[in-house]
């Protein structure tokens, strides 16, 4: 089989670095995997019994790779990856998470594992943003971009011409909707439409639909986009 590289968004796979992260590959999308790395340190326990035990009923070629295992997870303690084909997902009509040029790959990670734990199941990306297919975002996510669909966008306008139907919720600092009140009338399908780290939203999508303010004590100039995002989710499915 031809060399594995160091992983760049233009390659059509990328690795699940991590025990419980190739677990989930295993499990939830075994058609997508092309091999299973494992360090020849992990030679016995639980996880590397089902990992091999997974990979032998799917037919999939486990091999030892103690060197690509350090060079893709950056770590030495790493004892397992799982190699998966990159597939876009398409999106259903369901409720939607839209991440306007996303900057941080630990915090897309932890938004896509919330997602997945309170139930949106649907996630658009607004490009430019950093790649959801990145080693570090899939193992930060543990694995929970399997269980998702989530699809990569151009633009926001892209997006809206896809689903024109979905009402709008962006979240802004000066959105003009408590979070609360928002909540308590919702017009589904909606998208919760989140902003960069740094620089939020522009502020034209404060007119694209109901822009929502999540209150906040003056001692603090914002939130964290993960956890904004984990609110505001929580709240709209609550």
């Amino acid at each position: 089989m031809p060399a594995l590289e160091a992983y760049k968004r233009n390659l059509d796979y990328s690795y699940a670095p991590g025990m419980f992260p190739s677990m989930e590959a295993m499990k939830k999308a075994p058609h997508l995997v092309r091999r299973l790395l494992l360090s020849s340190k992990a030679t016995e326990g639980e996880g590397v019994e089902k990992l091999t035990a997974l990979a032998n009923a799917h037919h999939i070629r486990i091999e030892v790779a103690d060197k690509a295992l350090a060079r893709i997870s950056g770590k030495e303690n790493c004892f397992a990856a799982a190699v998966f084909e990159k597939k876009p997902a398409t999106l259903k009509s369901s409720d939607h998470v839209v991440l306007h040029h996303i900057s941080d790959a630990g915090n897309l990670g932890t938004i896509l594992r919330t997602a997945l734990g309170l139930g949106f199941h649907d996630i658009a990306i607004i490009r430019p943003a950093t790649d959801v297919y990145d080693p570090k975002v899939v193992r930060s996510s543990m694995g929970a971009l399997f269980s998702l669909r989530v699809r990569e966008y151009d633009d926001f306008n892209a997006y809206r011409n896809e689903f024109p139907g979905h009402q709008l919720y962006p979240f802004m600092l000066d959105g003009s909707v408590l979070l609360e009140e928002a909540a308590r009338d919702i017009i589904r399908p909606c998208a919760l439409v989140m902003g960069n780290e740094g620089s939020g939203l522009p502020a034209e999508f404060a007119r694209m639909g109901k822009a929502v303010r999540i209150p906040h004590s003056d001692d603090i100039d914002s939130l964290n986009l993960a956890i904004a995002t984990a609110i505001g989710m929580y709240t709209f499915k609550r």
